[in-house]
């Protein structure tokens, strides 16, 4: 069976992605964001779980204790490098519906932030948040799905809320957490 010149063009139209370009020298792939990890290279054992967030690649690991479980999320990660914390903490609280309350130097960058918000749609931690041993530091969900898979945050790691759904069930309080 052959094509047309026609049917390729009408097939190249409804489906560009499937056209092969070639990339740019400038353009920055992130093929390996999405692939397994082992947790070996990042801890020294699993205890109660481990969860890694790679800030570069934007993608939150999670391996549970049983050293069978593992999953692998999309994220939103901080808007700079400023906001960013890098290295070893641990699952201290674990929230459903979570409150917001906007941090000082949230208020500075942003006067007009609400003094607090509650759980609902309006709020920026989604329908589950993980609070980490660093102060203002969360692992949580989000309704503005835009977010995931860009620097978005004041300094947290954001998954869709399905994810931090499944991830909240599976991370118990103490399970360790690397920001890489």
């Amino acid at each position: 069976m052959t094509l047309s010149r026609r049917s390729l063009m009408a097939a190249a139209l409804a489906a560009p992605a499937l056209i092969a370009t070639p990339l740019r020298a400038e353009t920055r792939s992130n093929v390996s964001s999405f692939q397994m990890q082992d947790w070996r290279d990042h801890f020294d054992g699993l205890g109660k779980g481990a969860i890694l967030a790679d800030l570069t690649s934007r993608a939150l690991h999670y391996w549970g204790a049983d050293g069978q479980t593992y999953r692998l999320y999309p994220s939103s990660i901080p808007m700079s490098e400023d906001l960013t914390r890098r290295g070893y903490t641990e699952i201290v609280r674990k929230k459903v519906g979570p409150g917001w309350t906007p941090t000082p130097d949230m208020r500075r960058r942003d006067p007009s932030l609400p003094d607090h918000v509650g759980p609902g749609p309006n709020n920026p931690l989604g329908t589950h948040a993980m609070y980490l041993s660093w102060p203002a530091y969360i692992i949580h969900g989000t309704h503005d799905t835009r977010k995931i898979g860009r620097p978005s945050s004041s300094g947290c790691v954001g998954l869709y809320n399905e994810h931090i759904q499944e991830l909240f069930g599976l991370a118990p309080i103490g399970t360790q957490v690397r920001l890489l």
